[in-house]
């Protein structure tokens, strides 16, 4: 049996104009793929009109203005059919797809793709080095961010909260933690299955940490992607 980090795998990163996966629009998304040993071999990125203003507090994060994208970036309808045709083709090969939070990023895509009518991809395998690290590492002190775990793990993140560079250093830390714990180091397809059950596990374990002082609070678990 072949770990999935010795292998091609892939990475998909998003930049959008908010924070609720169901209602942010695509601004930027990129694509990147190593070959086994971790060399690039393809790189994919999108700059999209998101068709609504861009907030300047998102702006601010990751530095696409509302004229830019309008000016310079192709249509929504076109970059989800893209970024979709791109993924599926990974996945008809059999290469995992490595997303930090990737409910975040495929529920950003699935909810684009009703918009514009685009048929929805299987996404499937996806490997999650956000889940993974809260599943290995579960009493680590402190933030969970893509930079703050980088910085642990000794990755290289240069122009963060730009999609192309989430992307690849994503894949370098989902590379390290296949390393350090060996428990990662898994056929894809089981890591993947491993995962959705990690991912409801901690989701009600917050839920559960939350409802000590607020009854209602709800923390949804479905993995990769939101209903």
């Amino acid at each position: 049996m072949s770990s999935w980090h010795t292998l091609p795998r892939a990475a998909f990163d998003v930049e959008t104009t908010g924070r609720d996966p169901r209602e942010a629009r695509l601004v930027t998304a990129s694509i990147v793929v190593v070959d086994g040993g971790g060399t690039v071999t393809a790189e994919h990125e999108w700059l999209a009109d998101p068709g609504i203003e861009i907030p300047a507090e998102v702006t601010a994060i990751h530095g696409v203005t509302t004229e830019r994208a309008r000016t310079h970036g192709i249509p929504a309808a076109r970059a989800a059919t893209e970024v979709a045709q791109v993924l599926t083709g990974l996945f008809a090969a059999g290469i995992p797809v490595i997303a930090f939070n990737a409910c975040y990023d495929f529920t950003v895509l699935a909810r684009e793709s009703v918009r514009h009518n685009v048929l929805p991809i299987g996404a499937l395998p996806v490997i999650d080095p956000y889940i993974c690290n809260k599943q290995v590492h579960k009493y680590r002190k402190g933030s969970r961010t893509l930079g703050a775990l980088c910085a642990e793990y000794g990755v290289r993140l240069k122009d963060a909260h730009t999609s192309a560079a989430d992307a690849l250093a994503t894949i370098r830390l989902a590379d390290a933690l296949a390393l350090r714990f060996p428990e990662l180091r898994l056929e894809a397809a089981a890591l993947h299955a491993s995962q959705v059950g990690w991912a409801a596990a901690q989701a009600a374990d917050f839920q559960s940490y939350l409802r000590r002082k607020n009854p209602a609070a709800v923390i949804e678990g479905h993995w990769p992607l939101l209903p």
